[in-house]
């Protein structure tokens, strides 16, 4: 019997264009994805290195873009909320039939403008949907380990053949089911969190 939901954020919640940074990176002479962005990327995923780190070192690797230009690229991957999915989430929460939990891989930049995109009221009436709000640069961990599936079943006293996990990546939702979670692996255009009870 499932009693717990382990939600992600980016393309659960949030339309995400993923491509996006990189493509408006190359438009100041960075034509892709290099090892060295990724590993830059995903320290600062894990708060291990303040924003401010963060955009110069990833300004010296495009020196021909403004710290400003920067910015804007790295937070363009980050599209709509829609009301939709945030009046399914609420729903959720006054039925009470599970426990709520939010799991994202994210970083300070990414929060906070879409703190600013959805304004104040929308992002508390998001946040108060969830016992617990888990983002990676917080917590200083990361998705797919399975050290960050641990750690919000123990902190929780979360069963994990209790637990349902929805993510868009499937390297995480293997991971999950790995430990004996349910998982949904959610197909970004073909469905939607909204669809949630067809999958339970």
């Amino acid at each position: 019997m499932i009693k717990n939901i382990v939600f992600d954020f980016g393309d659960i919640f949030i339309d995400l264009d993923k491509p996006a940074i990189y493509k408006q990176l190359a438009l100041f002479g960075y034509p892709e994805l290099t090892p060295e962005m990724d590993t830059l990327a995903k320290i600062y995923e894990v708060g291990k290195m303040t924003s401010e780190d963060f955009l110069s070192q990833l300004n010296s690797m495009v020196p021909n873009a403004s710290l400003p230009e920067i910015t804007i690229a790295w937070n363009c991957i980050l599209k709509d909320f829609p009301e939709s999915r945030l009046s399914f989430l609420e729903n959720l929460k006054l039925e009470d039939n599970y426990r709520l939990f939010l799991l994202s891989n994210t970083n300070e930049l990414h929060i906070h403008h879409v703190q600013e995109a959805m304004g104040k009221e929308r992002w508390d009436r998001f946040k108060a949907c969830f016992e617990q709000f888990y983002l990676s640069h917080e917590i200083h961990m990361r998705k797919p380990s399975t050290e960050i599936f641990d750690f919000v079943l123990n902190q929780n006293d979360l069963v994990a053949n209790e637990t349902y996990f929805v993510d868009d990546t499937k390297e995480n939702t293997d991971v999950a089911a790995s430990i004996g979670m349910h998982t949904w692996h959610l197909i970004v255009g073909s469905e939607d969190v909204t669809d949630l009870k067809t999958k339970l």
